[in-house]
């Protein structure tokens, strides 16, 4: 069963921009309460945290997407996203948007993973 839902994503050429979004069907989910994060794996890699945003909207980056990722959320649309600017392809892996009690941990719901390309 997938507990979050994804969109956005695809290819892209260097220097260019996507925006990927998170949500989620289940009711039950404190989808509003919890920190929401952005996880990303490329192929032989492992999963690396990409960014994190608390319930009370304080973000935490990873040095590599720092100053390029804008990570938000609107509470009143139970809406979560990730603003992908000046890609490069190093960025190229798919994306996991994630939702847990306490940011970074890895744990918690996931979605359904969004494929992003990066052509030099």
């Amino acid at each position: 069963q997938v507990q979050l839902v994804q969109t956005g994503g695809g290819s892209v050429e260097s220097g260019g921009s996507l925006r990927l979004s998170c949500t989620t069907p289940i009711p039950g989910i404190p989808f509003n309460v919890y920190a929401m994060g952005w996880y990303r794996q490329a192929p032989g890699e492992e999963r690396d945290l990409v960014a994190t945003i608390t319930a009370e909207g304080i973000t935490d980056y990873a040095d590599a997407v720092k100053g390029r990722f804008t990570i938000s959320r609107d509470n009143v649309k139970t809406m979560g996203y990730l603003q992908m600017d000046n890609l490069k392809p190093e960025d190229t892996a798919v994306y996991y948007c994630n939702l847990e009690a306490t940011p970074g941990r890895g744990k918690g719901y996931w979605g359904q993973g969004t494929q992003v390309t990066v052509s030099s």
